[in-house]
């Protein structure tokens, strides 16, 4: 079974119409839906990368907090553990009160974490904002892509999902312009915390000013609101197609009763595409992409880039090269199929793990001889420090084209209507769960055998799941 033919997606219309094809810049109005929706990827994304270099300047004001490895990650992870609790519940809210009221929610709990964050006396506090903001995120995390889907003409779908992702990529992009712009400013860290809640307030006020999901109203019985919006969409030749759909879809689910979680895995074609999706969600995070982004900076320090400063610096390219990967995934993805797309990113992820390995091992070997002297001993920690680098910018350079997008366009895609929003939210639940469980371990690992058979364990698990997927 490929990606391209996964049971249970009835719900959507995969081949483009015959009739009048849409281009990604032909239509200004989904393009507002889908960049405004795109903000809660924003969120996402900002959150993922700010604390990479918040941490740096946590751990000097917190001695407590640099002197545990543990403090640390949970820090990281608290966020990951809210989202967890927020895509779960993120599903059922989608469901019953819509995606515009769930993401008008999110941003208001991101909103509130944020300042939590940049108040913070000590490390407890900072990490109850971080659940916060998780929870918050985790909403975002369910609604964004589902919203955009259902805005979205069939044959350019693809690719407007994978703009929430760019949307992740670009605010991890500017999380690290934001914390490099704060390095010299008093109450680093506290800024860079506290700036989070500007895109949410302004994400929740356009919000105010857009339509809600055309297809959640059709299945609310709100018709002529759906059709409102589906005009300003499509022409009236294909409007007529897809509000036909919508009755068809709306006919099928009113023969069901209102779905509950274990619903799931009692129709087999429900549990294929529960389990393909969730699937694709775990590898994912799995490849350890979130780990990279939360803990670039620490690695770049790893490296032998010690500098705070430096560190960011270097990390900032790291987040380019994710935004520019993502570009190239929304072109790619509705061109070179999910399932092709998907396996040749976890190939250059593994490459690129497998580099990053013998990089760290080459820096903390003693066993080249011409290394050994005290002239050539430092030239070589940085020959090997830009080793790591490399490996740092071919991995992300892998995995944003591929993995990044492939599985959130997968998850609104291959699921019927009535299953939509509980499946995306237990397949989002996945998706943080193994975020949490990379995340709140790398530090200690990483202390524990090295960063070299660290990065070795992820290229060996990633080899593995290649493997299933081919």
């Amino acid at each position: 079974m490929t990606i391209e033919t996964f049971p249970g997606s009835s719900g959507y219309n995969l081949e483009p119409s015959p009739k009048t094809k849409i281009s990604y810049f032909s239509n200004s109005y989904v393009l507002r839906l889908t960049i405004t929706a795109g903000i809660g990827g924003l969120l996402f994304g900002y959150d993922t990368g700010v604390i990479s270099g918040a941490l740096l300047y946590i751990r000097d004001e917190f001695p407590v907090v640099n002197e545990s490895n543990f403090l640390q990650e949970t820090i990281v992870s608290m966020a990951i553990v809210g989202a967890m609790f927020g895509a779960a519940a993120g599903g059922l809210m989608n469901d019953r009160c819509g995606r515009k009221k769930a993401t008008l929610i999110a941003d208001v709990i991101f909103a509130v974490g944020s300042i939590v964050m940049s108040a913070a006396t000590n490390a407890y506090i900072l990490i109850f904002g971080r659940f916060l903001v998780g929870l918050g995120v985790g909403v975002a995390s369910v609604t964004a892509p589902v919203y955009i889907a259902e805005a979205s003409p069939s044959e350019i779908r693809g690719g407007l999902v994978g703009t929430n992702v760019l949307m992740i990529t670009g605010g991890q992009f500017l999380s690290y312009l934001v914390n490099l712009a704060f390095t010299e400013v008093p109450g680093t860290w506290r800024w860079m915390l506290g700036v989070a809640a500007v895109p949410a307030v302004i994400q929740f006020f356009l919000m105010l000013f857009l339509p809600e999901s055309p297809r959640w109203l059709y299945m609310k019985n709100e018709k002529s609101k759906a059709i409102i919006v589906l005009a300003k969409i499509y022409d009236t030749d294909r409007l007529e197609e897809e509000i036909d759909q919508l009755s068809v879809a709306l006919e099928e689910e009113d023969q069901k009763n209102a779905v509950k979680y274990w619903d799931v895995f009692k129709t087999k074609e429900i549990r294929l595409a529960f389990l393909a999706g969730a699937g694709l969600q775990a590898f994912q995070q799995l490849t350890g992409i979130n780990t990279v982004m939360y803990y670039s900076p620490t690695i770049v320090q790893m490296a032998g880039f010690v500098a705070n400063r430096s560190a960011l610096l270097l990390s900032l390219i790291i987040a380019a090269m994710n935004a520019g990967g993502t570009v190239l995934g929304i072109y790619l993805i509705d061109r070179f199929g999910r399932r092709r797309l998907a396996l040749t990113s976890l190939f250059g992820v593994i490459l690129s793990l497998v580099v990053l390995s013998l990089a760290f091992s080459l820096q903390s070997s003693e066993s080249f001889s011409w290394c050994n002297t005290d002239s050539l001993h430092q030239n070589c920690k940085s020959i090997f420090g830009w080793f790591a680098v490399l490996g740092l910018v071919l991995y992300i350079a892998s995995f944003s084209p591929g993995m990044g997008p492939v599985p959130w366009a997968v998850n609104s895609e291959i699921y019927p209507g009535a299953y939509r929003g509980v499946c995306g939210g237990m397949s989002a639940t996945v998706n943080w769960i193994s975020n949490l469980l990379v995340a709140q371990t790398f530090l200690s690992i990483a202390a524990t055998v090295g960063a070299a058979a660290t990065f070795l364990i992820l290229a060996g698990r990633e080899a593995v799941e290649r493997e299933g997927m081919g």
